[in-house]
């Protein structure tokens, strides 16, 4: 099945710390038999609200391939994870293509 696996890193990481943490979460889904199809990172961010006394975040956006009974485990690795702020697992019926381009309104 297809998720979408986001999250938010400390931003107190610095980039070999942020990038052994990219590896990490990779490394979770490969262990739980998934697949990581494309991974996009939108760097440091402002949070909406305060988490852990932080305010900023690095985001990172995995499109993975997971079986259903994989996704328990896959969350309880990322909240053991104590460089993952917050994280958020989302089924999606298909993944956007990588040329595909959002429209703006007019």
């Amino acid at each position: 099945m297809l998720y979408e696996l986001m999250y938010i890193a400390r931003p107190t990481l610095d980039e070999q710390a942020l990038a052994a943490l990219n590896d990490k979460v990779g490394k979770f889904v490969l262990n739980v038999n998934g697949k990581v199809l494309k991974r996009e990172d939108w760097g440091k961010r402002r949070l909406a609200y305060p988490i852990a006394k932080q305010t900023e975040g690095f985001y990172a956006v995995l499109h993975i391939e997971l079986p259903p009974t994989a996704v328990r485990d896959l969350e309880r690795n990322l909240k053991l994870a104590e460089d993952v702020l917050r994280h958020l697992i989302v089924k999606v019926d298909a993944h956007p293509a990588p040329d595909s381009q959002v429209q703006q309104e007019q």
